[in-house]
């Protein structure tokens, strides 16, 4: 009998632990995301980004510092964001209504046809548009080897059919470059 009592405690023991340990959650629904990914929903589809293809640069150009965000997915598809006279932590607007500081932000499609490459796609939205107030990033967190933050704006595909794509609960935690 001691020992079935042995038995069962052990089969308890691993059955909680499988339930505490195992996630599915892969970031981006509460406004998180696993380190080196970028994680959105465009027009309510979720995308998520390669660590290998997705970084946060901060770029000194002379007197200004610029922050450059580039994400890409292995279907072709990316996101690139930047921050004019970046200062650190805090919210930046994605609007038009200052021509002198725009942040701006695109997502773009790229559909390759493998049969005949020179037919393959590519298609941009980009925001801001025109100068309303489409979006803003956040940075919460920039240490000397990461940046976090999160992100949602509407952008339109200004060179092609003139639709518009909204993107929400956009979320990043990528390895930070310095130049």
């Amino acid at each position: 009998m001691k020992k079935s009592n042995t038995t069962i405690v052990l089969v308890i023991a691993l059955i909680l632990t499988s339930f505490t340990s195992c996630s599915t959650d892969d970031g981006g629904g509460d406004g998180s995301a696993a380190f080196g990914t970028l994680t959105a929903k465009i027009d309510g589809s979720s995308y998520k980004s390669m660590g290998i293809s997705s970084s946060a640069t901060v770029a000194n150009a002379g007197s200004v510092i610029n922050l450059v965000i580039i994400a890409s997915n292995s279907d072709g598809n990316a996101f690139a964001m930047t921050i004019f006279g970046y200062s650190g932590t805090g919210t930046y607007e994605f609007t038009g209504a200052n021509i002198a500081v725009t942040n701006v932000a695109s997502y773009t499609e790229t559909n390759v046809n493998l049969s005949n490459p020179t037919a393959s796609t590519t298609e941009i939205w980009q925001a801001p548009y025109d100068d309303t107030l489409v979006g803003s990033i956040t940075i919460s967190e920039e240490t000397d080897t990461k940046v976090i933050g999160t992100f949602e704006f509407k952008c339109k595909n200004v060179n092609g059919d003139s639709s518009i794509k909204d993107v929400t609960s956009g979320a990043f935690n990528l390895n930070k470059q310095t130049t």
